[in-house]
């Protein structure tokens, strides 16, 4: 038997990929888009790793670094809820961060050359990147990823930008 004979059962292969009016190009869109919101978050993650690394155990730092790790995990749990609505639009996630992430690596990496201030303000400079990326890329996604975005992805960016500016101001004045 080959797979044009066999039976789908009601047969509406169609209805697997999405049960909304949204057309199939509206749809790759919308995974292009999703998958670009993706390498953003698996970008932020790798970055936040890095600024954690890079700020070390000591006492001092601890409760920064209890902070970073927290936003770490809300990216990373971003990144998967972005994953995991890219499989229900049929789409193929993206598995690494990209353009994004080599950015990332550069602009982190040169602002712990300058100190924890300017790190604090490349981590905030990237989550004010992704915040607006999220609102900018609202029209380019069906209306269930666009409930997730502005939800929890928006509200999470514009709360770690807020935590990062008292992170900044604590640093800058100590």
């Amino acid at each position: 038997m080959t797979r044009n004979d066999t039976n789908l059962g009601s047969g509406d292969l169609n209805d697997a990929a999405g049960a909304s009016n949204y057309a199939a190009n509206d749809t790759g869109e919308a995974v292009r888009q999703l998958n670009s919101f993706l390498r953003g978050e698996i970008s932020a993650a790798e970055t936040y790793r890095m600024a954690i690394d890079k700020a070390g155990d000591s006492d001092k730092n601890a409760a920064n670094i209890g902070l970073l790790r927290g936003i770490q995990e809300e990216h990373g749990r971003a990144a998967q809820a972005i994953r995991d609505r890219i499989r229900e639009l049929g789409g193929e996630p993206s598995d690494s961060s990209g353009a994004w992430g080599a950015w990332a690596k550069f602009t982190q990496g040169t602002a712990n050359l300058f100190g924890d201030t300017a790190s604090l303000k490349a981590l905030k400079e990237g989550e004010e990147h992704g915040l607006k990326d999220y609102e900018e890329g609202l029209d380019d996604i069906d209306a269930t990823s666009a409930e997730l975005v502005q939800n929890q992805l928006i509200p999470a960016q514009q709360r770690h930008i807020s935590l990062l500016d008292q992170l900044i101001n604590a640093v800058g004045a100590s």
